[in-house]
């Protein structure tokens, strides 16, 4: 633990100095703004990633550490960070931010330094196409697997008509657009979405629009910060219509916010943290399906002994996953092509072909014998704390269960799973 502590910077951007053999891991994260409950959760993910890599020998005895930056849940701050990450601190190998917009405008820099990005935020960019310098890898399920679930469940409880308020950026567009365009493929009537800009002061206008079609269900895709908002004046207005819940108000600081009881009943979804063997689909035309939990829960009490208590956030689950990733990749890079790959893309193309299902199973609760058959060649694939990874050609996590949840008071509840069986004809 001392080396990790002392190599972690823990969102201070006047670190120690590195040894110089170390392998720095550069994480921007919102230690501060409106999304800094999640900030320290995360990091503590990565620090223990870290911790157990490092365990397990580090890259053929090179330690590995987290260099740390604030984005302020903001674009605009959290760029200086992010540039300061790529520039300042030279890291090739980058993780987050949880920043949909500002992700985005790092991309330009990310190619032209052809670093690696991994990006386990739920609300990352799609990763839809391959570039020739810079390597993107994203973990949580893509806005098409999110849209598949809620309408899904919308059509299992009877729904006939839909439609959605949704912030301006492109997550919650693009999730509130997959929503409705599978909810319409599956035979449901759409009725006009409307959508609105976050930081705003009131949104009582947007509500009244949105639910002057009295759709069945409207899907509230936001953030926390702009939904507890709108939930509250839903209440005071007296609660018109009924909401499905997107992926990102699965938050403590999201419920926190809101009026005590405003929103029982109601019904949303997110990533399922169960391994794909743990489900089993009951119902194909449905989406029914049923999954233990005994790995998610196995790294939350890991998570918890090492962290005095403190129960890891959905996303850290992820966040441990992309920095174990990103190591594993190095180290078969190594062992077979005897250096690690001096190009993001690169990297990215090796934990690809690792995680390919004829491999053996290498697991997060054994990751120094996982370390080792790495150095001797042999290819593995991982079994994480929130998936098997199986990727795409372009470095997207393939996805095929969605966990459903309702609220009950301060508390989220988890529901049946959903399976993610749509399909777009041509």
């Amino acid at each position: 633990m001392g080396l990790v502590s002392l190599l972690a910077a823990s969102c201070s951007p006047e670190g120690p100095e590195h040894p110089e053999n170390v392998v720095v891991i550069g994480a921007l994260l919102p230690f501060s703004g409106s999304e800094s409950a999640i900030g320290r959760n995360l990091e503590q993910a990565m620090l223990l990633a870290v911790d157990d890599l490092n365990a397990a020998g580090g890259l053929d005895g090179r330690p590995f550490a987290i260099v740390s930056r604030d984005s302020h849940s903001s674009s605009k701050r959290g760029l200086e960070q992010l540039l300061q990450l790529l520039y300042a601190d030279q890291v090739h190998y980058l993780v987050g931010p949880e920043e949909n917009d500002l992700a985005r405008e790092i991309a330009p820099e990310v190619r032209e330094l052809d670093v690696f990005h991994m990006l386990p935020g739920y609300a990352a960019p799609s990763v839809a196409r391959i570039e020739a310098k810079g390597g993107w890898m994203r973990l949580a399920p893509s806005p098409f697997a999110v849209g598949c679930a809620l309408a899904k469940h919308a059509v299992r409880e009877g729904v006939d008509a839909v439609n959605s308020l949704a912030a301006r950026d492109d997550y919650s567009a693009n999730v509130s657009s997959e929503f409705t365009t599978l909810f319409a493929a599956l035979g449901g009537k759409v009725f006009p979405s409307v959508t609105f800009t976050s930081g705003q002061q009131s949104y009582t206008n947007r509500i009244t629009s949105a639910f002057a079609w009295d759709a069945e269900r409207t899907l509230l895709s936001a953030y926390p910060a702009a939904a507890s908002t709108i939930v509250t004046e839903w209440t005071l207005s007296g609660r018109p219509g009924a909401w499905l819940l997107g992926p990102a108000l699965r938050t403590e600081v999201f419920l926190a916010n809101i009026p005590p009881g405003s929103l029982d009943g109601y019904r949303g979804v997110s990533p399922s943290l169960s391994l794909r063997s743990e489900c089993r689909t009951l119902d194909d035309a449905e989406g029914t399906a049923s999954c233990t939990t005994e790995n998610a829960a196995a790294f939350s009490d890991y998570f918890s002994s090492r962290w005095s208590g403190e129960t890891p956030f959905p996303a850290a689950h992820f966040y441990y996953d992309g920095v174990v990733l990103i190591a594993m990749g190095l180290a078969f890079a190594q062992a077979t092509r005897g250096a690690t790959p001096t190009s993001g893309y690169e990297l990215q193309r090796v934990i690809r072909e690792l995680n390919s299902p004829g491999h053996d199973v290498a697991s997060w609760r054994d990751l120094k014998t996982a370390m080792a058959k790495l150095r001797e060649g042999i290819p593995l694939r991982y079994v994480g704390a929130a998936a098997e990874y199986e990727f795409d050609g372009y470095g997207a996590s393939r996805h095929h269960f969605m966990q459903q949840w309702t609220i009950d008071g301060d508390t989220f509840v988890d529901l049946d799973p959903v399976a993610v069986t749509c399909y777009v004809g041509n």
